[in-house]
């Protein structure tokens, strides 16, 4: 880490234009380039050496047989080997170091947790399984929606949602099934400006027209623009809390005593959830519907497009409208999922299914186990220290970095900058890039909207003291070479794999096939 601005060079001398000497052979240290698979191993050789079959042998495949070449490279397993891991080793995960981004919670996945996932009856079992022999998994199911009730004072849950986005839709169906139930539809949802920026998508995707509010001075919904737009249109408002500038919405009680009494629904975007659990219950405050992301406040694992769970909390008015399918139990006591066939009987007014099955039960298991193992008390000391960071990192930088919330009183889960200061020329992006160079994965950027050149910070409660300060410092250097017009920035990254790319054209134009080159 270079803890001295003023000395700093880049590694190149011709880095100022993105370019690497002519003679360079793209390592870093001791991380190899890496071509392709296909570049490596050809297509009409084979990695391992094996006898040809006798013309007359007999194969047990049927018909299976491959009659064509698939057009694989052949590998031997050294090659194979290497090659998977030295892409790995390119890869930047929690386990690695500490993963500043914003509203994304990248807290440590304990092992423990993913022990428990693995264990037979949990991770081999199928969805369509009698009832009869899964009774063990339909516990986990009923234990982990009891315990989110509970956690959020909340009436009825939803198991089924994949991922946030999925229970945001869940509970803005349930808003609509329920306005439908008492021939009172409406068009209109309201979204504040401090909301995700998945809310006003998954409103529209429900059908409702959006219409924003904005935000106080002080990052908080303006409350008086939001009662005066209140009517008979609107069918519930949408809000983030802590919202995305890292502020708790201290109104939230009057938010939805005033859209009660106008007949629309609260719905509550749980997904920083993880900066209030076991200190406040959203169903106090008077949500009606609050999604949870189990991989961020319950330490599933994130990202990576592998399985992901949303759970939904209801309120009283909405429970009745849940989606199937649902775990009750018999009057044996034996559990059962509440499916289409016997619905009449148990849940008449649901809104119907949303996913094939039941959901994630990997994930239902890991979420359950994180909440077992640290109890009512463990997970108010884990909100507790996800705040104390926080605003460890925040007061610890907004001498280096513009903080434009810092005189908001305290921050929740995430610390908020913004690139005013900063020399001309230099960008929030180019802050991004240079902290790779120091080690560290990029925070998230130009986000929340509301905040021109953003820089969200979360670091969530599972980071020691000596980690942030490690990443205070890398930050703290990056920001005072942006200050005084470090010039190497606009190429950083320098000692990564690869330099700085043309990301619009990556996005818009990505080359996603193998193209053999042809003979010249």
């Amino acid at each position: 880490m270079n803890l001295n601005p003023a000395g700093w060079r880049p590694r190149f001398p011709d880095a100022d234009a993105g370019d690497e000497p002519a003679t360079s052979t793209g390592n870093r240290g001791l991380h190899l380039e890496e071509a392709l698979i296909f570049d490596i191993g050809s297509a009409e050789t084979c990695g391992v050496d094996l006898p040809e079959p006798a013309a007359d042998a007999v194969h047990r495949l049927g018909g299976l047989a491959r009659a064509a070449a698939i057009g694989l490279p052949g590998l031997s397993e050294p090659e194979t080997v290497r090659h998977y891991t030295r892409l790995s080793r390119q890869n930047y995960g929690i386990d690695l170091g500490l993963f500043p981004l914003g509203s994304c919670t990248m807290k440590h996945n304990p092992r423990l947790n993913e022990k428990i996932a693995r264990l037979p009856g949990f991770a081999d079992i199928h969805p369509l399984q009698p009832e009869g022999t899964v009774q063990g998994a339909l516990a986990v199911m009923e234990e982990l929606g009891d315990w989110l009730i509970k956690l959020t004072g909340m009436h009825g849950v939803a198991l089924s949602p994949k991922a946030g986005a999925h229970g945001e839709l869940c509970g803005v169906l349930c808003i609509r099934a329920a306005l439908e139930a008492r021939g009172d539809p409406r068009e209109v949802m309201l979204v504040p400006e401090s909301a995700h920026g998945t809310n006003p998508a998954t409103a529209a995707f429900a059908g409702y027209r959006v219409e924003s509010i904005p935000a106080t001075a002080d990052g908080r919904i303006d409350m008086a623009a939001l009662t005066a737009r209140l009517g008979p249109d609107v069918a519930g408002v949408m809000i983030t809390n802590p919202n995305t500038c890292g502020l708790y919405e201290r109104d939230l009680r009057a938010i939805a005593d005033a859209v009660h009494a106008a007949g629309g629904f609260v719905y509550c975007d749980g997904a920083n959830f993880n900066a209030i659990v076991g200190r406040v219950r959203p169903g106090d405050l008077g949500m009606d519907a609050m999604h949870i992301n189990l991989h961020k406040t319950f330490s599933t694992p994130h990202g990576g497009g592998g399985p992901g769970s949303g759970p939904v909390v209801l309120s009283e008015a909405l429970a009745p409208f849940a989606p199937l399918p649902c775990v009750t139990r018999r009057a044996d006591g034996s559990l059962m999922l509440v499916e289409e066939e016997n619905a009449a009987d148990h849940l008449p007014e649901t809104l119907g299914r949303m996913s094939a099955f039941h959901g994630q039960m990997g994930m239902f298991t890991r979420a359950l186990t994180y909440i077992l193992s640290h109890g009512a008390d463990g997970l108010f000391a884990a909100s507790g220290d996800a705040v104390l960071n926080a605003n460890y990192v925040l007061r610890s930088l907004e001498d280096v970095l513009d903080a434009p919330f810092a005189a908001s009183g305290p921050c929740m889960h995430e610390a908020l900058f913004s690139d005013a200061g900063l020399a001309p020329g230099v960008s929030t992006l180019d802050i991004a890039k240079a902290l790779i160079d120091e080690g560290f994965h990029p925070m998230t950027v130009y986000f929340p909207l509301v905040v021109h050149g953003a820089m969200l910070v979360e670091p969530t409660e599972t980071e020691s003291k000596a980690a942030l300060d490690q990443f205070i410092a890398a930050l703290r250097s990056v920001a005072l070479r942006a200050k005084a017009g470090d010039p190497s920035l606009s190429s950083a990254p320098h000692f990564a794999p690869r330099t700085r790319l043309d990301e619009t054209q990556a996005a818009r134009k990505p080359v996603l096939v193998h193209r053999v080159a042809e003979a010249s």
